[in-house]
């Protein structure tokens, strides 16, 4: 049986803002499987990166509770929270400002290990060569910069840190979206093998939908720090419910010239403001299906297949 290791209930992050209370991310409910991948999609601005910085601890959530095997870890204190510290990793989206540039690669990917207890300097060595190694760093560039290496490169460094401390757990925070197109295959594959090698877990965020069918087993879809689609990637790409989905899927370019032709579902007007937002869908003054009910009040997820759900009125 599927075994959950992490579980999102009803979690919030509210940024205060001289015009009121910025709603980043509002009563977001997530599952993820252990050995699993959960890809988080949405445009940009719509609360991906932190949600993941908040399930991590790195933002403090304003409500709702973060299940780390069963652990409510937002009731943690400070060093009741380490241990879960070394379980959680997080890979940024930009390789280079995530990167000391005074520190040399051997020296970045030993960092971890130097915070952590239990290592000695030459357990740290061992374990920096080998790490190296695993994602693909030859031995030569141990005494190199960050700003001598390529994005692929720096981005392995960064991939290597997150493995140090050997997690279970790792957020992956559009960790291609700043690499050429050949060298995002080359990571997403390492990033997979390592999946299937280490047994481990990743919470997947993105905008490129390409990129989360290839790599994600389940699917959610964000818009406004909201939830507003969650499935297994099959059922999500065949069968997308909720309109915003159906309007990301459609934006998706195909090399089929018999496509040229082909109607686009495009999503017409202005996003709404996330400070303070008024109760109901929050896509609902874009969507061409709105009713009263989508304006009357907040929209749960529905059921709409096997393990398939969708927060919109039309399948209430």
């Amino acid at each position: 049986m599927s075994e959950t290791l992490l579980k999102t209930v009803g979690l919030k992050k509210y940024f205060k803002t001289n015009r009121g209370m910025l709603h980043a991310v509002d009563g977001v409910n997530l599952e993820i499987v252990h050995g699993k991948t959960l890809g988080v999609v949405g445009e940009s601005g719509c609360g991906k990166s932190t949600l993941g910085r908040v399930i991590l601890r790195l933002l403090d959530a304003t409500a709702g509770d973060v299940f780390f095997e069963g652990t409510n870890i937002n009731t943690l204190k400070r060093k009741e929270l380490l241990p879960y510290r070394r379980q959680m990793q997080i890979i940024f989206q930009d390789p280079y400002s995530s990167l000391d540039p005074r520190m040399n690669i051997m020296d970045l990917i030993a960092e971890p290990m130097t915070v952590a207890p239990g290592f000695t300097k030459q357990s740290i060595r061992e374990r920096t060569e080998e790490l190296m190694e695993t994602v693909g760093l030859a031995k030569r560039l141990a005494n190199a910069y960050p700003h001598e290496l390529d994005g692929g490169r720096r981005q392995r460094v960064g991939i290597a840190r997150a493995l140090a401390l050997k997690p279970k757990f790792i957020v992956c925070d559009e960790p291609v979206s700043a690499l050429d197109v050949s060298i995002q295959a080359q990571i997403l594959n390492l990033l997979m093998d390592l999946q299937d090698s280490m047994d481990l877990t990743y919470l997947f965020i993105t905008h490129d939908l390409s990129v989360v069918k290839h790599i994600s087993k389940d699917i959610a879809v964000m818009y406004l720090g909201q939830c507003v689609e969650v499935g297994p990637t099959d059922s999500l790409f065949n069968n997308p419910s909720h309109p915003y989905t159906q309007a990301l899927l459609s934006a998706i370019l195909k090399p089929d010239l018999k496509s040229r032709g082909r109607i686009k579902n495009v999503i017409r007007g202005e996003v709404t403001n996330p400070i303070n937002p008024a109760p109901g869908c929050r896509f609902a003054p874009r969507c061409s299906h709105t009713s009263e009910k989508c304006l009357s009040g907040n929209i749960p997820l529905h059921r709409v297949g096997e393990g398939h759900f969708a927060a919109c009125t039309l399948y209430s």
